[in-house]
């Protein structure tokens, strides 16, 4: 892998480097590939809940959360009659709830305007709430192996590696020519599967690359942050269905001054509802 070391820019690769460079993600592969039940699914629907409970959570906790999901809600029509409540009790310890909601929403979507089709799409599949550019290119990659290219944080930290080993602040838009200069056409869901595994292990064992991204951003820690607060609430209204605003703080336990906004945006978001004072998850 010499040659591939001394790239420190995008340019159009030979077919000898692109060669050399699958044989050793896919040697990995062989190896130490990672087993996860999302993986051996066709089900466009399995795919999409695990594609939105990946979006910025580790695959652990979606494990310990994945098929649980999927067995109380088995398909896009479950999701759509089910109430917030229902699905936010699931969901729980998953954080970044409001990917809960962007489901459902997006499952209401489907049943509503799509005939309960996931589209093939990406184009189509960004139009959806909370479903970008990485999100819609792997649900097209996994759920229909369409040759898509999109970068995720496993497939940035890869490229960082190999192709920029001695530069800082590298962009996306560095990265994405070389992604697609690379993607196997043939076989695009093993190939990001691949990929994946490869870069999971990069964090694991060496320094992180992504920490030479132009995008990379440390996480805040969760303890004492609004996102934990967030968290409280929901937890809170999952065990006591409707609460005053004033028994609601009191449980919380955090300052009053930082828990009402959090209310106030919970319910912009349409987390919560109001009504007089009493506060509950939205049906």
């Amino acid at each position: 892998m010499e040659d591939l070391a001394r790239i420190d820019s995008p340019r159009e690769l030979k077919p000898t480097e692109v060669e050399e460079f699958r044989q050793i993600i896919y040697q990995h592969y062989a190896e130490h590939r990672r087993e996860m039940p999302w993986r051996v699914s066709r089900d466009p629907y399995h795919i999409l809940v695990s594609e939105i409970m990946l979006q910025q959570t580790q695959v652990g906790r979606v494990l310990a959360k994945y098929e649980l999901f999927i067995s109380t809600f088995p398909d896009f029509d479950s999701v759509c009659k089910a109430p917030l409540q229902e699905i936010l009790g699931v969901w729980q310890g998953l954080g970044y709830n409001r990917r809960a909601i962007a489901l459902q929403k997006i499952c209401r979507l489907l049943v509503t305007e799509y005939g309960g089709v996931l589209p093939s799409s990406a184009e189509t599949l960004q139009m959806f709430p909370g479903i970008g550019p990485a999100t819609a290119g792997a649900i097209c990659a996994f759920a229909f192996n369409q040759p898509t290219v999109f970068i995720e944080t496993n497939i940035r930290r890869v490229f960082i590696h190999f192709f920029f080993p001695n530069k800082k602040r590298v962009k996306d838009k560095e990265i994405l020519p070389l992604v697609q200069q690379t993607l196997d056409t043939g076989s695009p869901r093993r190939w990001y599967h691949a990929l994946m595994d490869y870069g999971a292990m990069l964090k694991n064992e060496e320094h992180n690359p992504n920490r030479r991204s132009a995008h990379y951003n440390r996480q805040a820690p969760f303890q004492g942050s609004n996102r934990e607060i967030r968290g409280l609430i929901l937890k809170t209204l999952l065990e006591k269905p409707e609460l005053p605003e004033v028994e609601l703080i009191r449980a919380v336990d955090k300052s009053p001054k930082r828990v009402r906004p959090i209310i106030a945006q919970l319910t912009k978001e349409g987390f919560l509802v109001r009504k007089g004072d009493l506060i509950r998850i939205s049906t």
